[in-house]
């Protein structure tokens, strides 16, 4: 009787088995650590319509490639939904140029995007255990460089800047732990303030009105 007890009992634990894997959720494949690499189209423009030249249009908008890293952490919340944090470092070759002799100065003068720092939230809803579709949100601080001439003397300065940030993409599964995403987001910056190098105290805040579009697309692995 304790052979058959036995065996019963191991037949009725392989048959279980498959039934708690089932159990997983959507949400729930896409839960824990994650770690990725960014890339992708950055369009940087001035918010005011008013132009700075009332002798000529001076193009108020700076284009280059975005890229950088970024982590975050998910969970899930329900079958299908999931909260989560994440951070970002990026770099931009968006800059000034001289076509024909009309520099874009952005309002600000000749400008060079720098380095961007995003921490923020996203919420995201699994149509699949493959693939998520997500909405984002949260502080960015992004650096301008900027340069300036009076024929003699050429200055450098740096701009940092405040400002929020929006977003939504999809993320899509590929094998066990890497993925593919694809994503939109649009920051508005209202604050800056200059950091001077050396021993110059910064400047007070002032306020601005830059606007950012980005394309990114991204692979990362999740832990």
């Amino acid at each position: 009787m304790k052979k058959i007890s036995a065996l019963l009992a191991a037949g009725a634990a392989a048959i279980a088995a498959p039934a708690f894997a089932q159990d997983a959720t959507p949400a729930q494949e896409f839960q824990g650590l994650r770690v990725e690499g960014l890339v992708g189209y950055d369009h940087n423009r001035s918010g005011s319509s008013v132009d700075i030249d009332t002798n000529r249009d001076i193009k108020q908008s700076i284009d280059g490639v975005v890229y950088g890293v970024g982590v975050g952490y998910d969970v899930a919340a329900g079958s299908n939904f999931t909260i989560g944090a994440e951070a970002e470092v990026t770099d931009s070759s968006a800059k000034w140029d001289n076509n024909n002799g009309v520099p874009n100065t952005f309002n600000l003068g000749r400008v060079e995007a720098g380095r961007d720092l995003y921490f923020g939230a996203r919420a995201g809803y699994a149509v699949s255990p493959s693939t998520l579709v997500y909405v984002k949100g949260g502080y960015t601080n992004a650096r301008y460089n900027l340069e300036g001439s009076d024929g003699t003397t050429n200055l450098r300065q740096r701009l940092d800047t405040d400002g929020w940030r929006l977003g939504a993409g999809v993320e899509q599964k590929v094998g066990t732990n890497a993925y593919v995403k694809a994503e939109y987001r649009y920051s508005n910056y209202s604050k800056g303030e200059f950091d001077f190098n050396g021993d110059t105290p910064d400047s007070s805040r002032f306020n601005i009105d830059t606007d950012r579009h980005q394309v990114m697309v991204g692979a990362g692995v999740r832990f």
